[in-house]
């Protein structure tokens, strides 16, 4: 049996007009910003005072793309006796967003949270070398990094937190116990019944 001619079209017609009548789902971008969910991989930032110069992540980097210069500087002794440290000082940032591949490794990788996501994804250049971004650029991109989700009302307190808690209330004690005994040697001596 032969189809009837032209029912294709009625069938191509009636979905047309169904979809008609629904509500768009397309947001025109440029107008209409779009809801992020909350951590969005968009852009990497740096935050220097972290960095130590390990070099983790661009050992770790399966792009090659993040580069680090630094060097060497001399820090003289903490107390008098002791000996000259060295340490590691940054000179040179940089992570070039055209080979990058947003995996993240990065990120997880740094043992000293110096590096994060950020929400931002509107950086397109016209010009690919602009896409390397230098330190100063990373830094900027901080300011758009959210603060961390806060912790579940039931869930336990960070190891971190509980030491450095006990810690406080330890030195706390120490302070009132000393200010007590420093307000007892003060104190004018009262005098004792049948003393006069």
């Amino acid at each position: 049996m032969s189809p009837v001619p032209g029912s294709g079209l009625a069938k191509g017609l009636a979905v047309t007009l169904r979809t008609m009548t629904r509500k768009t789902v397309t947001e025109q971008y440029p107008d209409t910003q779009p809801d992020l969910p909350p951590r969005t991989r968009g852009v990497i930032g740096l935050f220097e005072e972290n960095c130590t110069v390990c070099m983790l992540c661009a050992r770790e980097c399966p792009d090659w793309c993040i580069y680090i210069d630094s060097h060497k500087e001399t820090v003289p002794a903490a107390a008098p006796g002791g000996r000259e440290r060295s340490r590691n000082v940054l000179d040179r940032f940089a992570i070039d967003f055209s080979l990058c591949m947003y995996c993240g490794i990065c990120i997880e990788v740094c043992p000293f949270d110096a590096l994060f996501w950020s929400p931002e994804f509107e950086y397109a250049e016209t010009d690919i070398r602009d896409l390397t971004h230098e330190r100063d650029k990373l830094r900027e991109w901080m300011w758009t990094v959210p603060a961390p989700p806060a912790l579940d009302p039931g869930a336990e307190e960070p190891k971190e937190l509980a030491a450095a808690r006990k810690t406080a209330d330890k030195l706390a004690a120490q302070q009132q116990a000393e200010q007590a005994a420093q307000a007892e040697q003060t104190a004018p001596a009262e005098p004792k019944e049948g003393e006069s």
